[in-house]
């Protein structure tokens, strides 16, 4: 593995996993780091082998593109073009050095070294060398506050839907699925599928706005047929769906006992008397997706808005380094495997000094055109409301960590004159715990009514100080 070029793909979810394989094809040895026990991703999350699960494709669909992904890595790991390091936690990654020459296009134009805490308990490092690093690191999903998101019984849709799939369990036995975006409806279908009474699916966009981009939509009638699937099952499950809907307040006193919900009048304000609740145990709540960007940040590549920037190929602004999938913008396991594609080939041509040949990734740069497209228009209907704001009161918790209610947030701003989010934090301390603004960035963002900034930390998880204090170890 140490000899030729060498390519570090950090996250094996759909865009890690295919870019490995597209590279490792073409001849480049590939390291792919990954946090999780198996390969997958959130896409492709499956049961624990201990568990014994039957038919774990029941909870997916696209299986067998994974199987066709799972079967190909295995294969390049047999023939040792791949090594998989699962259970390896990047925390930094270092640009040792740069290539002075004008061929600095054509190579990598850096050496890199890849940091990661090994095993669960996270107390040791391991080093890999490469030439040219993907970073394919995925999302995690955005939840704003509101009174009683912090009861026990309140995860996030995504919570809930891995919960499902690796540990075949579920939140509770009566959920509302509530929020905005396309994730709510494979949620609620793959609850109510695994035997829990889905009270409602509460929607705060409308999906009739969606017909004012009738063309872009039209363009994708396998996404439209999807989601026409999800409302069958939805309806064959009797799940009933409430647009432009909230829940504005979660109840109970050790654990989540109801709900109330509310309807939005166009400006996102609650509709006055139309509160009611909804006796249920666990609420599955989320307002979208975020990229992960804090090893690009920490590399010092652009980015575009909240997703890192690239070009045609992938290329992030920083010599050598490549994103693709969610990290470059929230877009599906379709748009994710499109970029990954595009990103292997391009790194395997440019580690071997050959030009691209356009060929051999036209389809995937086509996909990838209309998938961007497609849930840009998803995006811009299903954005949280604009007055969500109003409905968060002063003792609601806004930072769980460091326990910072609404009120501080907004004595910061409107007593003490904090512009920005940084000072907003330095502040009240909001977003200086354990997540380091992870959760409540967007929400602390919102209430200070500024834009969120990137934050540039020089690590991307917490690491134990004996780690720094001793020289990790190395992988070829």
């Amino acid at each position: 593995m140490s000899e030729g070029p060498r390519l570090a793909v950090i996250g094996a979810g759909p865009a890690g996993l295919v870019a490995a394989l597209a590279a490792a094809a073409r001849g480049v040895a590939v390291t792919l780091v990954d946090a999780a026990p198996d390969a997958g991703g959130q896409f492709y999350r499956q049961p624990a082998a201990g568990l014994g699960a039957r038919r774990p494709q029941a909870l997916h669909h696209q299986w067998r593109t994974w199987e066709r992904l799972r079967d190909g890595l295995a294969a390049h790991v047999a023939a040792g073009r791949i090594t998989h390091l699962t259970e390896h936690h990047v925390w930094c990654v270092e640009r040792e050095s740069a290539v002075p020459d004008a061929a600095a296009d054509a190579r990598a134009a850096a050496s890199f070294t890849v940091h990661a805490l090994l095993g669960p308990e996270q107390e040791e490092s391991v080093a890999v060398r490469a030439d040219a690093v993907l970073l394919a690191t995925g999302g995690y999903e955005k939840v704003l506050p509101f009174p009683g998101w912090t009861l026990p019984g309140v995860v996030t849709a995504g919570g809930a839907q891995a919960m499902l799939k690796s540990g075949l369990v579920l939140p509770g036995r009566t959920a509302v699925v509530a929020g905005t975006g396309p994730l709510l409806m494979p949620v609620a279908v793959g609850l109510a599928a695994a035997g829990a009474k889905v009270a409602a699916l509460v929607e705060s966009a409308d999906p009739r706005d969606l017909v004012r981009h009738a063309r872009v939509l039209a363009a994708h009638p396998d996404k439209l047929a999807e989601g026409a699937r999800y409302a069958a099952e939805l309806a064959r499950y009797r799940v009933r769906a409430h647009v432009r809907h909230a829940v504005v307040a979660a109840h109970g006193t050790d654990r989540l006992e109801a709900v109330t919900v509310a309807a939005l009048d166009p400006d996102g304000r609650v509709r006055e008397g139309s509160e009611w609740r909804i006796p249920c145990d666990s609420l599955a709540v989320g307002h979208g997706m975020l990229p992960h960007t804090d090893l690009a940040e920490t590399l010092g590549c652009r980015l575009d808005g909240v997703s890192v920037a690239v070009d045609d190929e992938q290329r992030t602004d920083v010599p050598g380094v490549w994103a693709a999938g969610e990290t470059t913008g929230v877009g599906g396991a379709a748009l994710s495997l499109a970029e990954g594609r595009i990103a292997g080939l391009s790194i395997a041509a440019r580690l071997d000094s050959r030009a691209p040949e356009p060929r051999s990734y036209a389809r995937a740069a086509k996909a990838r055109s209309g998938l961007r497209e497609f849930f840009t228009a998803v995006d811009t209907v299903c954005a949280p409301p604009d007055r969500w704001v109003e409905r968060v009161g002063d003792d609601t918790l806004v930072c769980r960590c460091e326990e910072v209610p609404a009120a501080a947030i907004r004595e910061a701003v409107d007593d003490l004159g904090a512009g920005d989010v940084r000072t907003v934090k330095l502040l009240t301390r909001a977003g200086m715990g354990w997540c380091q603004g992870r959760m409540c960035g967007p929400a602390v963002a919102g209430l200070a009514g500024c834009p969120p900034t990137p934050s540039r930390r020089p690590f991307a998880r917490p690491v134990p100080l004996g780690v720094l204090a001793r020289e990790p170890g190395e992988l070829p």
